[in-house]
């Protein structure tokens, strides 16, 4: 008898819409349903139904009924936890100049970001990439956890976090804005984390707004 395919989901958030192109091509999800059968969410109500559930880039707060019914749900996040808690944890990180980021697969909990680490991996940026690229090795790095729990899964084992706790804010519109007394190298971390159509970088002057958009060439 032919045993049914674990039912996996990827809860996403429409307004991450760079997580969907990737998740969304036939390579990855050929790879998965060979051995899962797998659904893109962006509908919280319905993972119940779901053995696994990964939350990536999702970001309103799910419900405790839901912690409740869904016994292995997991979150992807960028940083050496409990250090670095909170929202954009890559884009704070690269504005403080840091280039190799630890990223933690762990249990989804009611405390915001506080569940038991299972996995880690590491994103190593050479302090060059746009917005794009930065998501890019995100992505594959994202990618590769997941694989590495589904291989073992269901055999997991798991730590509790320790060390002191910090948090990154929520980053807003404001937050793209540069300081045209500073010098273009100064600011460069900034426009590499900008995203160009849906919050560029921009300064004022006379009281005009200008928008400054990024792209690399490979000309020399």
């Amino acid at each position: 008898m032919k045993k049914n395919k674990v039912k996996v989901a990827f809860l996403l958030d429409k307004q991450n819409d760079w997580l969907f192109k990737y998740l969304n091509t036939k390579k990855f999800q050929n790879y998965l349903n060979n051995l899962y059968k797998i659904s893109l969410v962006f509908n919280p109500k319905n993972l119940a139904k779901y053995e696994i559930v990964f939350v990536l880039g999702y970001t309103k707060i799910l419900k405790k009924q839901l912690l409740k019914r869904c016994k292995n749900i997991f979150l992807i996040h960028e940083s050496k936890l409990p250090k670095g808690k909170g929202f954009s944890p890559i884009q704070w990180q690269i504005l403080q100049g840091i280039n190799l980021i630890d990223v933690c697969l762990i249990r989804l909990v009611e405390r915001f970001d506080s569940g038991p680490i299972i996995l880690r991996d590491r994103i190593k940026f050479d302090g060059t990439e746009l917005y794009d690229e930065i998501r890019k090795k995100q992505f594959y790095c994202t990618e590769r956890l997941i694989k590495k729990f589904l291989k073992n899964y269901p055999k997991i084992s798991q730590y509790i976090q320790k060390g002191k706790q910090t948090y990154y804010r929520k980053r807003h519109l404001k937050d793209s804005k540069l300081n045209i007394s500073k010098t273009i190298k100064s600011q460069f971390n900034l426009l590499r984390i900008c995203n160009n159509s849906q919050w560029p970088a921009f300064f004022y002057f006379k009281n005009k707004k200008y928008l400054i958009k990024i792209f690399k060439t490979h000309d020399k």
